[in-house]
């Protein structure tokens, strides 16, 4: 078994700054591209979730002895990208179609990174009872 876990081709801490850096930039654009005046400030929901992502993935490359930390931190994060986005179910007849997207794009980057969290954390757990530390 490899000592280190990819997902997609890539680290966990990559994938942070991968997927935070996808949001952060969906959201500023999601606040220019709406068609309200003036703009909402809640369009940038998809950034100001992103952005702590992108800041965890950063610093858990930097930073390996807490690597653990920042990435359960950032499993908090997802988290509430899913719940967030999981209001498209109650209100989807009313939302515009960058709002929809909005939601969506949260859920399933959510969904993506928890994923390769959990999946990150089984396979530590397996190393850990295998002896490699």
């Amino acid at each position: 078994m490899s000592d280190e876990f990819t997902f997609f081709g890539l680290t966990v801490p990559k994938l942070a700054r991968a997927d935070g850096g996808f949001l952060v930039l969906w959201g500023i654009a999601a606040y220019f591209l709406q068609s309200s005046d003036p703009p909402s400030l809640t369009a940038m929901i998809p950034a100001f979730l992103g952005a702590p992502l992108l800041i965890l993935g950063i610093l858990a490359d930097r930073n390996t002895a807490n690597l653990h930390h920042y990435m359960h931190a950032a499993m908090g994060v997802a988290f509430l990208m899913v719940l967030g986005g999981a209001r498209i179910i109650t209100g989807w007849n009313g939302m515009s179609n960058l709002t929809l997207a909005s939601h969506i794009v949260l859920i399933a980057t959510g969904v993506c990174f928890m994923t390769a969290g959990i999946r990150s954390f089984r396979h530590a757990r397996k190393l850990r009872e295998a002896g490699g530390d």
